[in-house]
């Protein structure tokens, strides 16, 4: 068998749901040994925030967009994502720019910037090129238009975030494009779990829609606006989101943990656009680290491993329901982000250890995927097609 034809190489969920796995159980708890001292960061021309973010954001949230999107292009323009050798180029790049956040000290600077933005300029690239092609074809075309605009965003958002000057602007870009992909993601599936789940209809208003999607789009610049207008937008969008969800049948969904998590998901997105209204008009004192958490553990913690779990098997040709180890996985993530979240407002001394804690959940979480999915990912579909 040539090495491009391995199942790991069929689609690009495979290979980059294994990497977010093993980025998932190793990035937080490094952070953790960076942050209490007990590791030593290498030489880096950025601070070990700088690269705690990035390495969340565009290392771990990256491996999951961009194998999420790889993947979804079959259903959205009804055309084959990348796989073989692009799939192959692709992994390459990403391990590239692991490698080159980590000797970024002992490397020359133009070649940390090839491989800092190698990898996201390819997918972006490759992803972009597909939806105009077919975009005649597209089930989506009035929503993939905002990732027409969003994706190449993200490479400025990047380069801000390593900047010495500009990595706060950089940091809320970020938050602001994967909030963004989780508006367009969590409208599209929900609907399709309810139905399947629970055979019943939840509000799907284009209108509404529409607004809640242009108020995501604005909010991606909401640190190059007046803090007050984007307040005030960031309340709006957070009230709409609020209001549509009361439509989606919230009590039948937390009757099923594997579609509750992707309500607390939604939940936590309406908490940090609160937590933003509050910090830009009335607290400015209030640290933009709370909201930042809120997003990365609350949404992105506790909605990306049910989506593992539930694209893992169901394109490997399985049932996509969960076991009790998959049950488990979530409530670790829920757990995480009460410690990480939660604990520390209300005993602020135990900060570090909060962090380890957190740390933790993750590490048990990823390393469970890890170990249950990866051997998955690398091999056939269970009912013999190919991909």
């Amino acid at each position: 068998m040539r090495l491009s034809a391995h199942p790991l190489w069929l689609v690009g969920f495979r290979p980059f749901f294994g990497l977010a796995c093993l980025s998932g159980l190793s990035l937080p708890i490094l952070w953790a040994l960076f942050f209490s001292g007990i590791v030593s960061m290498p030489a880096m021309p950025f601070s070990m925030v700088q690269w705690h973010a990035h390495e969340m954001f565009f290392g771990f949230g990256w491996a999951v967009l961009g194998g999420f999107m790889l993947t979804s292009t079959k259903n959205w323009v009804n055309v084959r994502g990348y796989h073989g050798y692009p799939l192959m180029f692709l992994v390459a790049a990403w391990l590239f720019e692991r490698a080159g956040m980590w000797f970024v000290g002992s490397w020359p600077p133009f070649l940390f910037r090839i491989s800092n933005n190698l990898f996201l300029a390819a997918v972006v690239a490759m992803i972009l090129w597909t939806l105009i092609r077919n975009r005649k074809n597209d089930t989506y075309r009035g929503d993939n238009i905002f990732f027409l605009v969003i994706l190449p965003v993200f490479l400025v958002a990047k380069n801000l975030m390593l900047s010495a000057e500009y990595a706060q602007v950089g940091w809320s870009m970020a938050v602001g494009l994967f909030r963004m992909a989780f508006l367009v993601m969590l409208e599209r599936t929900l609907a399709q779990f309810m139905k399947a789940g629970f055979q019943v209809s939840i509000l799907s208003n284009p209108v509404l829609n529409k607004a809640i999607k242009i108020l995501g789009l604005m909010l991606v610049f909401e640190s190059l606006m007046p803090p007050q207008l984007s307040g005030w937008i960031a309340l709006l969008l957070a009230l709409l989101l609020a209001g549509r969800f009361f439509f989606w049948k919230p009590q039948l969904a937390m009757q099923r943990l594997d579609i509750g998590v992707m309500y607390l998901g939604y939940l936590a997105l309406v908490a940090q656009l609160l937590i933003e209204f509050a910090r830009h008009v009335a607290h400015p004192e209030w640290p933009a680290s709370i909201s930042i958490h809120v997003f990365t553990f609350g949404v992105m913690g506790v909605i990306i491993p049910g989506m593992l779990v539930r694209i893992s098997k169901g394109h490997t040709g399985r049932k996509a329901s969960f076991d009790a180890a998959d049950k488990m996985v979530l409530r670790v993530m829920i757990l995480a982000f009460v410690l990480r979240v939660v604990a520390p407002q209300i005993y602020p001394a135990g900060y570090t250890l909060w962090i380890y804690l957190a740390a933790f959940c993750w590490l048990a979480c990823f390393a469970t995927l890890a170990w249950r999915y990866i051997p998955m990912l690398v091999q056939p579909r269970v009912d013999g097609k190919e991909h």
